[in-house]
């Protein structure tokens, strides 16, 4: 089982047993407001673990993995890898925090050790960040970690009873490790 640990915080797939830490923050219509899925029941949280992925970087799936506190043991967040295109060389990230965990570097944490798997272990070439614009904190997030847009879709997903923008950033391999030549 893939596990992948930081200073502060182990990345591990996502189990049953997680349904409702999980249920906990992605059911908060505050802390989700930027996402399409917000679980209305601990058992919409248990079919969406069931159909998840159980091999990463299989192409055109999703493979979740959560993101737990190494101090408490307790699951705090959780991360989505969208692996596509026909090459398989592209993967789309996506990650959400329980709130009472943001503005601590937690994401950032995570992000940059699931980078660090993808352009090394597996050796993708692109990944690739969805964001809705209102979601400030997560532009900067992304842009932080050397990101750069390149998109900007006007009204282009329907979320939430209404259409919102679609900005898509990018970083690619080669601009990664340049700026991360140091820690290899």
């Amino acid at each position: 089982m893939l596990q992948l640990k930081t200073k502060r915080l182990l990345l591990r797939p996502v189990q049953l047993k997680d349904k409702d830490a999980i249920f906990t923050y992605r059911s908060d219509n505050v802390t989700n407001q930027h996402q399409g899925w917000i679980p209305k029941t601990p058992d919409e949280v248990k079919i969406f673990i069931l159909k998840t992925q159980k091999e990463i970087n299989q192409p055109e799936t999703w493979y979740q993995l959560v993101i737990i506190d190494n101090d408490t043991h307790k699951v705090i967040g959780d991360l989505g890898l969208h692996f596509f295109g026909k090459e398989n060389k592209q993967v789309e990230i996506g990650c959400t925090l329980h709130r009472d965990f943001q503005q601590n570097g937690y994401a950032t944490e995570a992000l940059q050790k699931i980078l660090t798997y993808l352009f090394v272990s597996l050796n993708k070439h692109r990944i690739i960040a969805s964001i809705d614009p209102a979601n400030k904190k997560a532009e900067q997030l992304v842009t932080r970690l050397g990101f750069r847009k390149e998109a900007h879709f006007r009204q282009s997903l329907w979320l939430h009873g209404k259409w919102v923008d679609d900005v898509i950033y990018a970083l690619l391999h080669q601009d990664w490790k340049t700026s991360n030549q140091n820690d290899l």
